[in-house]
């Protein structure tokens, strides 16, 4: 949800895989650990609050952690005061998971410097402050593999909630696979300025099937889009969790999270004294971003072909915004042979060539 922005830097921890499910018996044997989470939305069963939850009910399985959350929590003076609520309740770690949640995070960290607070998305640290999010970009790459070869009409939809970089680098990832098999396809991005609500969501995504598209995504938390897709029997990509069970016959894939190793390894890291404040952007390679299985629709040869792209992926042989690439005037933004870095991809704003809308 975003909320979620603008992370610098990269764990290279993460690269090497350390989010091992191989824990060492040490570690969970140690005091317990008492974890708060800060969701956006309900819970629900589907999308960015539910995503994390998931790992939230798989770390409470764990011996030696106790979990908490909180839902539905406004950006603002509502998380500051849910926030200081889980800190002087002794909560050792604390998960904030909007980008609306960055400063009171921040506020409550400094009165509280032996907590360990996580904060998803945001570019603000601490010496007791980390952010976090994931290369999902990577995801709706492969995601936009998918809708460019299974659209007829060449143009596809895509309800979009609030055109901060996290946003519009997931648009333009997603466009890029959509052309990489199809140069004559084109997305069409609408505007909701909302995290989550599901009417409107779905009402945008309806009006993007009445000018003519005939698939929709998404960066959303609801799964409406998915709904106003199954409702008219429209080829759809999810986000954030596997959402086929709301469009059951015409979900194609999903851009999802796994979210459990990553607060495993900083329960582990924690407990053993080692952990330490820092930004952390995981890729396809950790397994904490990933695409859904495909819908039964989708064809053995378009499954073929994105496999083999996501394992290039995971292994750094290709890069989704490597250059050439151009911007809707046809600029060349990203030269043939260069590769943005990540301060680079934090701070994207503007639109790739074949994106129909403005990043504003």
């Amino acid at each position: 949800m975003f909320k979620r922005l603008i992370l610098t830097g990269l764990c290279l921890a993460l690269v090497l895989g350390l989010f091992s499910p191989n824990r060492p018996q040490a570690a969970q044997d140690k005091k317990e650990i008492k974890i708060g989470f800060v969701y956006i939305s309900p819970v629900g069963n589907a999308g960015w609050s539910y995503a994390h939850d998931l790992a939230r009910q798989a770390l409470d399985k764990q011996p030696g952690i106790s979990t908490y959350y909180m839902e539905s929590v406004p950006e603002g003076a509502d998380a500051e005061r849910v926030i200081l609520n889980m800190a002087r309740r002794g909560y050792d770690i604390i998960c904030t998971t909007s980008f609306g949640y960055m400063d009171p995070t921040i506020k409550v960290a400094r009165q509280f410097p032996k907590t360990v607070f996580l904060h998803c998305s945001g570019y603000k640290t601490a010496a007791n402050v980390s952010n976090y999010f994931g290369r999902v970009y990577q995801a709706r790459y492969l995601t936009g593999m998918v809708a460019g070869s299974m659209t007829k009409k060449n143009e596809i939809g895509y309800v979009a909630a609030f055109p901060i970089p996290e946003v519009i680098r997931g648009i333009n990832a997603f466009t890029l696979g959509v052309r990489a098999v199809n140069p004559n396809a084109k997305v069409r991005v609408v505007w909701t300025k909302t995290w989550y609500d599901p009417a409107k969501e779905k009402d945008a995504a309806l009006s993007l099937m009445d000018v003519g598209v005939d698939m929709v995504t998404q960066h959303q938390d609801s799964p409406g889009v998915q709904e106003a897709a199954q409702d008219r029997k429209v080829y759809s990509i999810g986000y954030n969790t596997d959402m086929s069970a709301f469009a059951p016959d015409v979900q194609l894939t999903a851009a999802i999270w796994n979210w459990t190793p990553f607060y495993l390894d900083v329960v582990d890291k924690v407990r053993a004294g080692t952990w330490e404040a820092g930004s952390f952007w995981p890729g396809l390679e950790t397994g904490i971003v990933d695409i859904a299985p495909y819908g039964k629709m989708v064809p053995q040869q378009v499954r073929d072909s994105v496999d083999a792209r996501r394992q290039e992926i995971a292994t750094g042989k290709f890069v989704v915004f490597g250059g050439p690439v151009k911007d809707q005037s046809g600029k060349l933004r990203i030269a043939a042979g260069e590769t943005p870095d990540d301060k680079e991809l934090l701070s994207m704003d503007w639109f790739v060539e074949g994106v129909v809308g403005k990043p504003e």
